[in-house]
């Protein structure tokens, strides 16, 4: 029997709409991890010192990588919603490689998505990173998976996805982060064991308790590009201000277009945030500064 090749061996998601199963669309790795919690066993009864492992509880986590971030709405909307996947991992066939075929080794369960980042950075294609924790039983897999054939979508350049900050948190942000290099968007679930006496079986099942979310900006200190755009913008100067005010700002991380590429379209993400940390780098190079900026508050996909 041939090896199995990583490009066949893929995870998916159930769509409860459809009824159907489908692949992480442009994906570029994944990698499922079992995890068994263990305690030493060993007691005055047993001769020697060797230690004697129990398996005293297990969980599940799956990561993937992917080149596809058109729906990010839908997976910053699915970590605040609370609501565990339905995930398989299976090895697949046929061209696109979408087709599950329902392998002695698939598995099947319920799983948080605890962690996701998305980035956007200047003249690259954006990627995803998604990050699930096991809540319950993972089981085999005992019948091959029905699954919808997803198209498969057309790069996003980072460069095409921007930051605006307003200067308060009260008036509609309009101001893009000037010089911008790079962008990314995190979010993160806590989740807690919730098990009791009362459940059945070893695997954990888990419960969410909190959600944060982040904001990472990469810009030059001055860019020297010649601005024609009517859109202005947030310096060095300006969010050094805002810093040093320590007030929560609106926010938007928004599609956009146009002169200088900054005519705002489609909006991704909107809230407010803390500026909690400010570096400014001066190398023998050209000098730049990164910008992490805390949620405060939930988020709203979109508007």
């Amino acid at each position: 029997m041939a090896t199995l090749k990583g490009k066949n061996f893929r995870i998916l998601t159930y769509d409860t709409t459809a009824s159907k199963y489908k692949v992480v669309g442009m994906a570029t790795s994944c990698t499922v991890t079992h995890q068994s919690n263990t305690e030493n066993a060993n007691h005055k009864d047993i001769v020697g010192i060797a230690q004697l492992p129990t398996v005293v509880s297990q969980s599940c986590n799956i990561s993937v990588e992917s080149l596809s971030v058109a729906d990010v709405g839908a997976m910053l909307t699915a970590i605040k919603s609370l609501t565990p996947f339905t995930l398989i991992w299976d090895e697949t066939s046929t061209t696109d490689n979408q087709t599950a075929l329902g392998a002695t080794f698939a598995r099947r369960g319920q799983f948080f998505l605890n962690d996701c980042t998305f980035q956007f950075d200047n003249r690259t294609n954006s990627t995803k990173s998604l990050q699930f924790s096991s809540t319950g039983a993972i089981e085999v897999l005992d019948t091959t998976p029905t699954v919808e054939t997803i198209t498969t979508g057309a790069f996003t350049k980072g460069e095409n996805v921007r930051l605006f900050l307003g200067s308060d948190n009260t008036a509609t942000p309009s101001r893009v982060v000037a010089g911008a290099r790079t962008l990314s968007i995190h979010c993160s679930l806590t989740l807690e064991d919730a098990t009791t006496k009362d459940t059945d079986g070893n695997w954990i099942v888990q419960e969410a308790t909190e959600l944060a979310w982040d904001i990472s900006s990469g810009a030059l200190v001055r860019s020297g590009d010649n601005i024609t755009s009517s859109v202005q913008a947030q310096g060095l100067a300006e969010i050094e201000a805002i810093k040093e005010a320590g007030n929560p700002v609106k926010c938007f991380v928004a599609n956009t277009s146009g002169a200088n590429n900054r005519t705002l379209g489609a909006i991704i993400l909107s809230g407010s945030v803390i500026v909690s940390q400010l570096t400014i780098n001066g190398p023998l190079g050209t000098a730049d500064y990164t910008t992490q900026l805390n949620g405060y508050g939930p988020y709203t996909v979109g508007a």
